[in-house]
């Protein structure tokens, strides 16, 4: 039997709203809609303007799961959606711009919604740089936040850059860079790239740039290929489809530097506490974000003097 959700003013009927999508914990689909309509006003911020990516499972997480970047021609009109060139032609996406947007894609089985690190006024210069921090198995949680810290003293430390980290509701780290979209994603990469050997060649036993994982060991990979044209990273506050229902969540570096953090901690059953206690702008850890856009003219000639 259908139900309703109204958000903002638009009412979306969820199909199937006893459907178990996460077997492990018993949540539905009808537990991912209300989340999404819960957050909606955190989310939004970090969705609103950009190329969104679907990642839907019809059949919960024990069936399959499919990408999904063209909105589908049964999407209702309210829905927003930018178009984004491809080679050989171009992609309709959808953006969320809107709570109902969110309600919507969840009630299509879309679990996870990732986004570009660019927006639609300016698709080829992104508004940020995106390190990785992804452990192999046997790698500890302890072993990806020693490593995103050296990229934190790197990046602020000796090359004047701002940073902002968060989980990425599975095991790894990420680390953001606000950027002033100036440089395009060509520069951006290069950046990325060099700034990941450097790491790597200061720590060889610990970080690896190689992208083939029978060559990693147990390092943790600093992956720089989020900052590439029309490449996505999850969304800040989205569900991840896995056991547990992890949310990728925005951190301070003070709680990275805590032993106690563990990539498990955030989920979408205990997310709503941490964002009521971060509504207050000044508690919140990536409030300055939006403000904080940087050049990277000046980083780069300081990375040079690091180069061998």
């Amino acid at each position: 039997m259908a139900e309703e959700i109204t958000a903002d003013g638009i009412t979306v009927a969820l199909t199937h709203p006893d459907k178990v999508l996460f077997p492990a914990d018993g949540i539905t689909k009808r537990d991912l809609a209300r989340y999404y309509a819960d957050v909606a006003e955190r989310m939004l911020p970090w969705l609103r303007d950009r190329p969104a990516t679907m990642v839907r499972y019809p059949d919960g997480l024990d069936g399959p799961r499919f990408f999904q970047k063209n909105a589908s021609s049964y999407f209702p009109g309210w829905i927003t959606r930018a178009v984004v060139g491809k080679e050989g032609g171009q992609v309709e996406h959808v953006v969320c711009d809107k709570p109902a947007t969110l309600v919507y894609l969840a009630n299509q089985a879309c679990i996870e919604i990732h986004e570009f690190t660019s927006r639609v006024d300016k698709l080829d210069t992104p508004d940020q740089m995106v390190f990785d921090f992804d452990p192999p198995d046997g790698a500890t949680f302890a072993d990806v936040r020693r490593a995103a810290l050296w990229a934190r003293d790197l990046l602020d430390g000796e090359l004047g850059l701002t940073t902002f980290v968060r989980t990425t509701g599975g095991r790894g780290l990420h680390v953001h860079v606000p950027l002033n979209r100036r440089a395009d994603f060509d520069a951006v990469r290069d950046f990325a790239h060099r700034t990941a050997e450097v790491l790597a060649r200061r720590h060889p036993d610990a970080i690896t740039t190689e992208q083939r994982k029978d060559k990693r060991g147990t390092r943790i990979y600093a992956d720089m290929m989020r900052n590439a044209y029309a490449q996505t990273v999850v969304a800040s506050y989205g569900v991840r489809a896995r056991p547990g229902a992890h949310v990728a969540t925005p951190l301070a570096w003070a709680e990275v530097e805590d032993d106690k953090l563990e990539p498990g901690l955030f989920t979408m059953a205990t997310i709503r506490a941490r964002l009521d206690a971060t509504a207050d702008p000044r508690r919140d850890p990536w409030a300055g974000f939006p403000g904080s856009g940087q050049g990277l003219s000046d980083p780069a000639k300081r990375l040079a003097n690091l180069e061998p």
